[in-house]
């Protein structure tokens, strides 16, 4: 095997989701494709056409020439647009079509991963030509995909995979920015405490805390008398860091103490995908 330690567990967690979105697209009708993921605009064609095109792109291949509609009400900035190409361009695809394009694009991804020798660190072509190393673009790769496959679980009704080895590195990406959620979007005060206690098939405790400088640090020692306290379960921690829900449709499921202003302030500014 020649793939680097350090990024087998991003190569596992791709495998396992990319595996898991093919068996649950394998007994749809024509008519579920269409259906709506909390992805907003996109159905369960539109996710699948994404993540297709995410492997192609994984892949180097070159990115389809295609002019978007103006009136995709979804569509908001650059980088959007830049991911409405590869979904737009199979919007009319049939079921079989979408199905094979997968399997192919599995196959490859599969031989490409099995050669793959290059260095973490070697830099790779990111989205709307930036750069970052091969580590950051497997881990992000890896992360997207399992977000992507619990959007189609959730709008086929068919939940799972919540503790999959793509969902802990759903975990650390999303713990990874948290201290700027905290400390800059939500402009928490400087020399504070806030804690996260999240529960269910992934679970952890953490605190971030905000410095004189106003710079924030994620710590797993649980903070003494802290600003604030939310404590949520996993699923619901997911789907508002990744912009699936608002706070106020699932405060049910969600619990806060401490300063009311500073626990909305955090929650307002939860989403850190685009």
């Amino acid at each position: 095997m020649s793939l680097h330690p350090t990024l087998q567990p991003y190569a596992d967690a791709w495998t396992h989701s990319i595996e898991a979105i093919s068996e649950l697209l394998q007994p749809l009708a024509e008519a579920e494709w269409n259906r709506r993921t909390p992805c907003p605009g996109w159905s369960v064609r539109d996710v699948v056409s994404h993540v297709i095109g995410l492997d192609c792109e994984m892949l180097g291949d070159p990115r389809p020439i295609h002019s978007l509609p103006r009136d995709l009400f979804h569509v908001t900035n650059e980088h959007q647009r830049y991911m409405e190409m590869q979904v737009d361009v199979r919007r009319h695809h049939t079921a079989p079509e979408m199905t094979s394009e997968l399997e192919y694009v599995i196959i490859r991804r599969n031989r490409q991963l099995r050669n793959e020798s290059r260095d973490p660190g070697t830099k790779v072509r990111g989205p709307l030509g930036s750069e970052l190393t091969l580590g950051e673009s497997m881990r992000r790769h890896a992360f997207d995909v399992w977000v992507h496959e619990q959007d189609l679980r959730t709008a086929l009704g068919r939940p799972g995979n919540l503790d999959s080895p793509g969902a802990l590195v759903a975990r650390d990406v999303l713990l990874g920015e948290l201290p700027r959620v905290v400390a800059e979007d939500a402009q928490a005060p400087r020399s504070s405490a806030i804690v996260f206690d999240v529960h269910g098939p992934v679970e952890f405790l953490r605190t971030i805390r905000v410095d004189i400088q106003g710079r924030g640090t994620l710590e797993t020692a649980p903070a003494l008398g802290p600003a604030a306290t939310l404590t949520l379960d996993w699923e619901t921690y997911v789907r508002l860091a990744c912009g699936r829900v608002t706070p106020e449709a699932v405060s049910d499921r969600l619990k806060t103490e401490g300063d009311p202003e500073l626990t909305a302030a955090i929650l307002n500014n939860f989403k850190v995908t685009r």
